[in-house]
Formats: C-alpha cells, structure tokens, sequence
C-alpha cells in the first residue's frame, strides 16, 4: 500500500513541528510550509492525501488560498485549522470546500479522530462510485446495467481491452449482450470518435459478403453500377465489429485473414490494394474450437481473432441482474414508445429472475416492449408477459427440458452412474437444440428462413446444424423416430 501523504501550512513552527511527529506515528510522509504562497506552490507541485491549513497567517492565509488550493488537490482531506474568534472564517471555508475545521488548541486525539472520519468518508465515496459504475457502466453512450461478480468481471476486461487496438472477439449465447459489449470497448477506447461499423457477417449472402466487407470498384460484377467503399474502408480510424464471425464461408475467411495480418484490403475487381487502420472486434454464439476441430473454421483466422476473449455469460447465470435490466429497458421502451409506466412490482420483478431466459437480454426486452403494449394502464402485471401462461401471481420457472431418455442417457446398468442419469451439459443441450430445429421446422412447414426466425439463428447457421444433426427440413420426424 503506498504510502500517504500529508502538507501542514502554519506560521507556527511549534505546531507545524507538533502535527509532524503526530503524523508520522500514524505512518504518514509529512511536508511543511510556513506561509499560504510556500503551502500553495507545495500543494500545486505535489500530490497529498490530506492537507492542514490555518486559517489566519501573514500575507496570505488559509481562507485567502482555499480556492487554489481545492484545485490543485481535488482528491486530497483539506481541513483547516482556527483560533478562537476566527470560528466564522472556519466555517466560511467548509462551506466552500474544505472537510472539516479544528479549533485551536486541539489534542492529537481529535485530529486522529477527523482524519478517521474523513478517511471513513472517502472510503464510503468509492464504494458508491464503484456501485454506480456497477449499476450503469456507461461506455461512449453504451449503458450496462448489471450488478453481479460475472458482469463486473466483464467491465474490467472490457476497460482492458480498451486501451489498446488488440483483437477481441466477444463469446456468449445469441441474445447475451456481445454487440453491447463491442460497442463499450469502441466507446472506451482512444477511437470512441471515430466510426463504429457492425456487419452481421450471417445475415448476408455468401456472393455478397466479400463486396460487403473489402468493397468493390465499378462494373466489378453484375449490378456494380456504382463503387463501394466497404465495411473496412468505412471503419478506417474506428472500429469493425463481425458479429457471427462463425458464419463465414471458408473463402472469406482466407481474405480476412489477409487483411488482418497485412493491414490492407482489396475491393473486388481493384487492381490495388488500399491501406486500414481498423480495430477488429469479433463475435460468436457458436464454437468456433470445435469448428476449428471439425475443418469448418480455420485455425490461423481463430488464432488471429482470440486474442483478447471477452465471455458474455447467459442471463440465467446472472440472475441478479435482471431486475436492473428490466427496470433499464422498460424506461427506455417508455420513453421511446411515449408510455407512461410505473416501476415494475416485486411480484413482476421476482418472477423475471425466476425465469430461465432462454434468448437472454433480447429476450427479456422484447417481453418488455410487449407487456408496455399491452398494458391497459401504466402498471405492468405478470399476466403480461408469455411465459407466466396468464397465471398472475404465479412464480415462472425455467422451460422444461425434455427428459433422460430423450437425451441418450446411459443405461441405468452402467457401473459409472449409479443412477443411470446422463448428467453431461453438453449431450442435453445438443439434444435439446435439436429437437428445437425439427419443432421449428414442424411449425413452418419446412420454410427455412422462417424456423430461423423462430430460432433467432441466421439462415446460414441454421443451414450448419441441418447438415450436423442430419435433420431433412421437410420431414424433420422420420418415422421410426422417438418424436
């Protein structure tokens, strides 16, 4: 711990000489002056934690240099000293900024206890900055209202990464909050005025995506009437965030790569290439080791794109946050809708934290939205929202999971497992996603881009599991199937 600092400003030697040896028994570095102008020249030339100043001194006293003196230890316990008759001047001096006032003649014991209570000050002023920063980390306009260990550990990773212009690709389930993660680190970082350019690198087609990111001159390709800049070029100076980078096609991986490494893009049909200096944030809901592992991702792209990991963890695995969320997102569904809303009751509030939020923040906010819409007055009830089933008052519980047996469980004789129970997280949530597809393609009949929109997947991420799980979209139940 380092150690503290301390500036007495007296004309008194005998009390500057006093107050040293009390301070430094306590384990304080002290410095002295004997007029106003020496402590303020002290005070603006070096950093101090606490600061003891007289009131009344020759040429210029305590009250005449306070003002100075509170700008130039903005940070620092400024406590001034008085004597008798001078009370008014003392308190004078409070009320512009210093901490407390000591009447002459004081004991040690009451200058110890002033510097406890304003050492026990400061140490509340903290805690509630750092609850504040808690509650609502503002980012360059980003806020992230949360409050748990998880979060807090994803704020100080997202102030790391901040600083420098390394490559960070941002991890979690669809709906979790990666893209507002990104948009912190731009907003924190020394780019925060220059462009931020997201690209949803699953939302466009494959013939598309390379003109999309590198650009392309004109007449480079039927219907390139025009030239385009790209992504990359329009992101030059700031930052391009990939959301769904896994749902590139290997072929642009290759060219990703390239610019990644050299600095450079070529639009399609250039001769030449164009100079970019972007900073990559990257994202996923898929992963992209087991990709890597299965030939569908490359490994050197992998490797250039995780360098910094930022995990975004489920709304289920931060309960606590949700009704921070909630209250944050209903407010601005208000105000951007024009609806008077009144704050969510316990009941509605212990019944959001209690659900399993399957498609996390999103989810959560689009129930909002809903149930703001829906209200008839600007009380929002449980009734409200889908997932309490019209059972006002009711506490929700996580979706059911679908049972053992349809989970490939063990055979209840397998010596390993007394129980028979199959208890590995990632068989259940393979088989759960899977019967999640073939419900979805029941649903639509078979139309893929819409059980991707009942997904919350991109076509062409939908399109990977069709192939991984062997599911036809038009008969997703094979007879003989245990549907």
């Amino acid at each position: 711990m380092a150690t503290r600092r301390a500036l007495i400003i007296d004309d008194e030697a005998g009390v500057r000489s006093s107050l040293q040896l009390i301070l430094e028994d306590e384990g304080y570095e002290v410095a002295t002056a004997a007029d106003g102008d020496v402590g303020l020249r002290t005070a603006q030339s070096e950093r101090f934690d606490v600061v003891l100043c007289d009131v009344r001194m020759p040429r210029r006293g305590g009250f005449d240099i306070l003002e100075d003196l509170l700008r130039a230890q903005p940070e620092a316990t400024v406590l001034v000293m008085s004597a008798f008759g001078q009370v008014e001047q003392a308190l004078e001096a409070v009320r512009k900024g210093a901490y407390d006032f000591l009447a002459k003649p004081f004991t040690a014991q009451e200058l110890l206890l002033a510097l406890r209570k304003a050492d026990e000050r400061e140490r509340l002023r903290s805690e509630n900055r750092r609850l504040k920063r808690a509650l609502s980390h503002e980012a360059g306009g980003v806020s992230i209202a949360a409050s748990s260990a998880a979060m807090r550990e994803v704020f100080e990773l997202v102030e790391r990464a901040a600083e420098y212009k390394t490559t960070v690709l941002v991890t979690g389930e669809s709906g979790a909050g990666k893209e507002v993660v990104a948009r912190a680190v731009h907003g924190l970082s020394d780019r925060a005025s220059e462009p931020y350019v997201a690209v949803n690198c699953g939302a466009i087609s494959e013939s598309l995506i390379e003109s999309e990111l590198f650009g392309h001159v004109r007449g480079a390709f039927t219907g390139a009437e025009t030239e385009s800049r790209g992504m990359f070029r329009e992101a030059d100076g700031g930052t391009l965030f990939l959301d769904e980078i896994g749902e590139l096609p290997p072929a642009i991986q290759v060219k990703l790569l390239r610019a990644l490494q050299e600095e450079e893009v070529r639009p399609v049909g250039a001769p030449k290439t164009f100079p970019v200096d972007v900073r990559i944030i990257a994202a996923t809901a898929r992963d992209l080791e087991q990709m890597v592992a299965a030939n569908q991702f490359r490994a050197d792209l992998y490797y250039r794109l995780n360098v910094f990991r930022i995990h975004v963890p489920p709304l289920r695995e931060r309960r606590e946050d949700v009704p921070l969320l909630a209250d944050q997102l209903l407010a601005e569904h208000a105000r951007r809708i024009g609806k008077a809303v009144e704050p969510l009751g316990r009941d509605v509030l212990d019944a959001l934290s209690s659900y399993a939020w399957p498609g996390n923040v999103r989810e959560l906010s689009n129930s909002l939205e809903r149930a703001l819409i829906l209200a008839r007055s600007p009380r929002i009830t449980l009734d409200l929202f889908p997932f309490a089933a019209g059972a006002a008052g009711t506490k929700a519980v996580a979706p059911e999971l679908p049972a053992a047996d349809s989970l490939g469980a063990p055979d209840s004789s397998d010596a390993s497992d007394s129980a028979g129970e199959d208890l590995s997280i990632k068989r259940a949530g393979r088989a759960l996603e899977d019967r999640l597809i073939r419900l979805a393609l029941v649903r639509t009949r078979g139309n893929r881009t819409r059980a991707a929109r009942l997904l919350e997947l991109s076509p062409r991420a939908l399109q990977y599991k069709l192939k991984e799980y062997a599911i036809d979209p038009l008969n997703p139940f094979p007879a003989g199937s245990d549907s």
